[in-house]
């Protein structure tokens, strides 16, 4: 089995385990993602998931062995399209979950190389916690295999259209210091402690007030390519229920006493 998940109270770690390939993804890893992801995202018990590859590595991209082996028949790679129909399953992408919408955050814990598909499998988790040593990088641009799982979508929207374009144009290596300057994660940590600080990071989300979060990460996604007029009344139609669900609730606990003094321990 590549994909296995541990769970701690509301935190899922699902642990991809490829290690001699340096978790490049195949098929039936690509597959178990996303069988982890729509388990996680459908488990009422289930607040927030960390991605991690076991090994080192974060992820080294697509399987080029196997990718390599299409030469003599394409057939599967045509059979994962893209239907505009919203009343058609999507088929995963070549990276397994990258494709999913998912109504939870996840947190990508990066050791080691997270390159070319690696990468897009990072960009679509909602925040990245790299090692020192780890790194990015479009490394399939010497192999003439495109980014076709949402990295030359995702890291534009995150870093900005010339940045990205300078990193996907050239496919050089994007060390963790400089991918935290650019925006493309959000935290760096000493090597071997990605998990443990993805996690932590992880089960402080989970203490909050959840139909929330959840809103307010939905409206971050929403607006994207809307007016200012149309997210802003996005925003207030998917955070009404929301308001009503917890926010009253939670004034009403902060108006009672807690909180004070900036002590959220017991919220």
């Amino acid at each position: 089995m590549t994909v296995r998940i541990e769970k701690k109270g509301k935190v899922w770690t699902v642990i991809h385990s490829r290690p001699q390939a340096r978790n490049a993804m195949d098929p039936e890893s690509a597959d178990a993602l996303v069988e982890a992801f729509t388990a996680f995202d459908r488990d009422a018990d289930a607040v927030v998931a960390v991605l991690w590859g076991e090994g080192g590595a974060f992820c080294a991209g697509w399987d080029l062995k196997y990718c390599g082996s299409l030469i003599e028949d394409p057939t599967p790679i045509h059979s994962i399209d893209y239907p505009l129909d919203d009343r058609r399953p999507i088929p995963r992408g070549p990276l397994g979950p990258t494709r999913l919408e998912l109504d939870k955050p996840v947190i990508a814990a990066v050791a080691g190389p997270a390159v070319a598909g690696g990468f897009e499998l990072a960009l679509w988790c909602d925040v990245r916690v790299m090692e020192k040593s780890a790194y990015f990088g479009v490394y399939c641009r010497r192999w003439g295999v495109p980014l076709i799982d949402g990295g030359t979508v995702r890291l534009p929207r995150i870093v900005g259209m010339g940045r990205a374009l300078e990193i996907i144009l050239t496919g050089r290596k994007v060390p963790a210091e400089e991918a935290l300057r650019i925006g493309a994660c959000e935290h760096v940590v000493a090597d071997g402690e990605s998990r443990k600080f993805a996690e932590a990071m992880a089960h402080e989300i989970a203490r909050f007030p959840q139909v929330c979060m959840r809103a307010d990460r939905r409206s971050a996604y929403m607006q994207q390519g809307l007016t200012l007029r149309e997210a802003m009344r996005k925003e207030w139609y998917n955070g009404l229920p929301a308001f009503e669900a917890e926010g009253i609730a939670g004034a009403e606990r902060f108006a009672s006493g807690k909180g004070r003094h900036g002590d959220f321990r017991d919220i």
